[in-house]
């Protein structure tokens, strides 16, 4: 907002220039205000275009509610994939936007937000205001909205249910807000959804009783096109603890904690689908659990990444067209769990992926609780691997040193690590820990922040994949013809990666 009236002059023509081409590939990148109509709209929409004096950019759905417009029932501009904007952003409002999409403000409220960025509630507010047109409030209310049109028009959970699963204090709260969004009531919106067609991006599913005292959903969740989910899925699948995870080709599954309860998740590819998507089939023990399981899936896959213009900029380099030719839509894999993330990257220094998964597997059955059914294994926390860890760990001694250290400053507080932290914040809290370098910081930031310009120079794996596609092994020499690559030399290493694994 404060920028130069020519850049926003500029901004705005090329983003008109993208709705009038009704261009998908910005779908969720921003949204469309037309103030003559009184909706907003995905930049794809197939309705008339509208002139440039009716229409307004926004980058979040709550700046469009703010200004007194209601969703498109026609083209549902948040059935698509978010923005990439806040997963590779550091800046104070993309943090915000991680933490309220996976529920911060319905457990913490604003103050816990803030407390949680270290700032003041007022200080917040003002920069979430300036920088994305609404306050945390309104865009924690835009993101319950969100979750609630999905749930109502995907699966047939009862409409009490899908108020509380949204994150709404009461049925009242939940009617007023969708009525306001959408026009419609809950129960309406439902009806419309049974009586039309499926678009292509929407969420489909069921809702059932799982196991007792649980609710098992199966959802459709979209990517941005091109996606490489078989490719993401492989690299998760590759890494999978026994006991802890399964992998069979085509499914990957595990059980995770989520703040109100265990929940069991199976992920595979939705093959049958004209628009790239993962299949989701969940139980989870709470309701309040299901749409921060869902944004925490969609951080794990990479799903919101702005393929195309990674692809673009990467295949501009010949040593890589090839490479991404052959893999579009290639992504960096997230983390469901940082703790166990950070645990999993120390023991895997320096050994093989099949001699971390043996240590790790052993940790695991050693330490970690079961879930109730007894059918998976719950990775070690920090505080059971501080407790007892001792006594389990094999390998060098410095390397169980250090996770010893790690887990104790966990449990204590002194080191944190989840989506909030910049990449400076976690890269200057993990190297002053003796036993973790920055060939770990890097990694970590890649796999929990989703840092998109990360380039690990230092690995003998990624060097060797350089070789085989002509490029420098050198360290040196690779970091410095790999400087064209940014800002997404993140991408470019999964694609060395993936040429050093054949």
């Amino acid at each position: 907002m404060n920028a130069p009236s020519a850049t926003v002059d500029t901004l705005f023509e090329q983003r008109y220039r993208a709705m009038s081409s009704r261009d998908a590939r910005f779908d969720g990148q921003f949204i469309t205000g037309v103030h003559s109509t009184g909706i907003y709209c995905r930049p794809s929409c197939p309705a008339v275009t509208p002139q440039r004096k009716n229409v307004s950019f926004y980058l979040t759905a709550a700046a469009a509610h703010e200004a007194g417009l209601r969703a498109c029932k026609r083209c549902l501009p948040d059935a698509v994939p978010g923005s990439p904007e806040w997963n590779i952003r550091e800046d104070l409002a993309a943090r915000a936007m991680r933490l309220i999409a996976d529920g911060v403000v319905e457990r913490d409220g604003v103050p816990g937000l803030a407390s949680h960025l270290g700032y003041t509630p007022r200080h917040l507010t003002r920069v979430l205001q300036a920088e994305l047109g609404a306050g945390p409030l309104a865009l924690a209310r835009a993101h319950r909205a969100q979750s609630a049109r999905i749930l109502l028009t995907s699966t047939d959970l009862p409409i009490a249910d899908v108020a509380f699963a949204a994150g709404f204090g009461s049925i009242r709260q939940f009617n007023d807000t969708i009525t306001a969004v959408y026009e419609l009531t809950p129960s309406e919106l439902r009806a419309r959804a049974r009586r039309l067609p499926a678009r292509p991006g929407a969420v489909l599913g069921t809702a059932s009783t799982g196991a007792p005292g649980s609710t098992a959903v199966s959802l459709r969740l979209p990517a941005r096109a091109p996606f490489d989910g078989a490719g993401v899925l492989a690299f998760l699948g590759v890494r999978a603890i026994t006991g802890v995870e399964t992998w069979d080709g085509e499914t990957y599954a595990r059980a995770i904690r989520l703040p109100h309860g265990i929940a069991t998740i199976a992920l595979r590819v939705d093959s049958d689908a004209s628009t790239p998507a993962i299949i989701c089939d969940a139980s989870v023990a709470s309701l309040a659990d299901l749409m921060p399981l869902v944004g925490r899936v969609r951080r794990l896959l990479d799903a919101d990444a702005d393929a195309e213009a990674i692809d673009a900029a990467l295949a501009a380099d010949p040593a890589l067209a090839a490479s991404v030719a052959a893999v579009p839509g290639i992504r960096v894999p997230g983390t469901i769990d940082p703790q166990e993330t950070l645990f999993r990257t120390i023991v895997g220094q320096q050994v093989s992926v099949a001699s971390a998964r043996t240590s790790l597997g052993h940790l695991a059955e050693a330490l970690g609780e079961r879930t109730p059914d007894g059918a998976w294994i719950l990775f070690p926390t920090a505080e059971q691997i501080a407790a007892n860890g001792i006594t389990v760990l094999r390998g060098p001694t410095r390397r169980i040193a250090t996770i010893l250290d790690v887990a104790q400053r966990l449990c204590d507080g002194s080191l944190s690590i989840d989506v909030s932290d910049t990449r400076d914040e976690l890269t200057a809290a993990l190297t002053a820990i003796p036993g973790i370098g920055p060939w770990s910081a890097g990694y970590l930031s890649m796999r929990v922040l989703g840092s998109p310009d990360v380039l690990l120079t230092s690995d003998l794996a990624l060097r060797q994949g350089a070789a085989r596609l002509g490029l420098p092994a050198d360290e040196r020499e690779l970091r410095a013809r790999g400087a064209i690559w940014a800002p997404w030399s993140s991408y470019a290493s999964m694609h060395l990666w993936r040429a050093a694994a054949g």
